[in-house]
This record gives C-alpha cells, sequence and structure tokens, in this order.
C-alpha cells in the first residue's frame, strides 16, 4: 500500500500543490473576513481547507464533499461502531464507483495515477485506498489548524514572532508535537497497535499478537528531548513522532505541513491581530469523533 502511495504524496509534488493550497486558502479567508465578527473559523476555513485539497488531489467532484464530509464524520464516530462501519462503507462504495469511471476517463488525479501505475490491483484494493485518503487526507488536519489557532491565541508572543524567517515551519512542528494530530482527547491512552513478531523492549517481551498502545503524546513530551515540554515554543530542532517515525512514517506528512505552514503564512500576513473570541473552555469538543477537536472556533481579528 505505501509503495503504491508514496510517490503520489511525495514532499515534490506536494509543493508543486503549495500555490494550489494557498489560492484556495485565500479564498476561504475572503469569505471569513466578510462575516460578522465573531466568526467561526473551524466551518469557514480549517474543515473545508483540508477538504478541498484532498478531494482535488483524488480526483473527487467538489460537488460530493458535503456527502463525503457526513460519511467521513460517520466514520470517525467511536460511541456506535455501526454507524462508523456504515460510514466507511459508503466512502468505499463511492470510491469504488469512482475508481470504475477513472479507468474508463483517467484525468491528472492520484486515483487515475494509482489506476494506471498498478493495472494488476484490484479495483477494489484502489477503492479502499481511496476511501482510507480521503478520510485521514483531512480529519487529522482539520483538528491540526484548530489548534494551531488555539495555541497561538494562548501565547501571543509566538504569534507576533511568526513574522520572523523560519517562524512559521518551526511553529508548526511545535504544534505537532504540543499534541499530536492522532490524539482524540486529553488523556488518552495512546495509538492502538499489533505486534506482527516478537519484540523485546528493555527486557520485556511483547508476544506477537499483542495489542500495544504506543503513547505518541507521552514521547512527544519526553524532558529528555524537550526542555519544559509541556511550553508552546519554537524548537529547532524538533524530533517529535506525530508523523511516526521509520518505515511507518506518515504518507501524507508532507501535505500536513504544506497546509499549516500556507495557514499560518496567510493569517499573520492577512491579520495584525488573530485569535479566540471566547475563553478556551467555553469550547465545546468532539469527544465522540476518533481525532477530536472543536465543534466551532469562534474568532476575532484586525486586518492588516
Amino acid at each position: 500500500m505505501r509503495r503504491m502511495l508514496a510517490p503520489a504524496f511525495s514532499a515534490k509534488n506536494m509543493e508543486a500543490m503549495r500555490p494550489r493550497v494557498r489560492h484556495l486558502l485565500n479564498d476561504l479567508l475572503d469569505d471569513l473576513v466578510k462575516q460578522d465578527q465573531p466568526a467561526d473559523f473551524h466551518e469557514a476555513v480549517s474543515f473545508p481547507l483540508p477538504v478541498l485539497v484532498i478531494c482535488e488531489l483524488l480526483g473527487v467532484p467538489a460537488e460530493d464533499r458535503e456527502e463525503f464530509r457526513s460519511w467521513s464524520e460517520a466514520t470517525s464516530t467511536l460511541n456506535d461502531e455501526q454507524k462508523s462501519m456504515r460510514g466507511f462503507t459508503n466512502l468505499w462504495a463511492y470510491m469504488g464507483e469512482l475508481v470504475a469511471k477513472k479507468k474508463k476517463n483517467p484525468a491528472d488525479d492520484v486515483i487515475s495515477r494509482l489506476i494506471g501505475q498498478n493495472p494488476d490491483a484490484r479495483e477494489q484494493e484502489i477503492a479502499q485506498l481511496g476511501a482510507g485518503l480521503l478520510f485521514a487526507g483531512h480529519e487529522t488536519t482539520v483538528s491540526a489548524i484548530d489548534r494551531a489557532v488555539m495555541l497561538l491565541s494562548l501565547n501571543p508572543d509566538q504569534w507576533h514572532a511568526l513574522e520572523r524567517p523560519g517562524a512559521v515551519a518551526a511553529t508548526v512542528e511545535e504544534v505537532l508535537r504540543h499534541r499530536s494530530p492522532v490524539s482524540a482527547r486529553s488523556g488518552d491512552s495512546g495509538l492502538p497497535r499489533y505486534a506482527m513478531a516478537d519484540i523485546e523492549v528493555e527486557g520485556t517481551v511483547i508476544p506477537a499478537g499483542d495489542l500495544v498502545l504506543l503513547g505518541i503524546e507521552q514521547a512527544n513530551r519526553d524532558e529528555d528531548r524537550f526542555p519544559d515540554p509541556a511550553a508552546f515554543t519554537r524548537r529547532v530542532p524538533n524530533p517529535h513522532l506525530s508523523f511516526g517515525h521509520g518505515f511507518r512514517f506518515c504518507v501524507g506528512a508532507p501535505l500536513a505541513r504544506v497546509e499549516l505552514t500556507e495557514t499560518l503564512a496567510a493569517l499573520v500576513t492577512r491579520f495584525t491581530t488573530f485569535g479566540l473570541a471566547v475563553d478556551l473552555a467555553a469550547l465545546s469538543r468532539r469527544t465522540e469523533q476518533l481525532v477530536g477537536g472543536v465543534v466551532q472556533l469562534p474568532v476575532r481579528w484586525t486586518e492588516a
């Protein structure tokens, strides 16, 4: 699966997407500033940007994105297994129809390239990959963009420092470290995985087949690696594990970084002040969703 996807999501290809991401973002911000203040940044920017980008990459028609949104949110539901399965089944079925169309009429998109570069792959295999990409390619980034705004609102000194050379990229990495995009809620015990072979860790053997909870949040707060780990501050280097490590490093990391850096760069360029319009404790959190996040993100701003 990784061999099939890695070329499409290479750092080079994602850099080529940067101008398009910037254009989509500017359109969304143009619409945001037309609204009365406070306005919901989550609904105006954080949610639609990653959706528009991943749909464009995969070749999903823009008019279908509302359906896709409902299926994706259903897939992410933690407290209703049947609803979650129905959501992913609908995503998979939709992608199956799209793959069949792309096979007959290929275009310049990831799904068409997957079909062309993997002629022996079954349509359902590519459809499942596409459904997974549609879901994973936006949910975590939506949460990360919202979190960036919240963290910068709580740390205004970091907002004012964004104009310095290299500050945006370093701030993005700290947003990722401070709270991993894959974390659903505060206090989660870890990212669930299963051992594929016996693994010895400091004298303890984890047998093949055992469930392992990977403490990404704990690793990203390791005091031996990150002095004052609870502080939100630019760190160089910043060896966080929010995208995984080694062979399992997240295929979509270059895309997420492009979207986050373009968002922060646009905000600091367009606005003199920008931040939460309510106290952090007043935000309603999506505790029933896999990637967590907030229901709304009311913001106020002053244009530059």
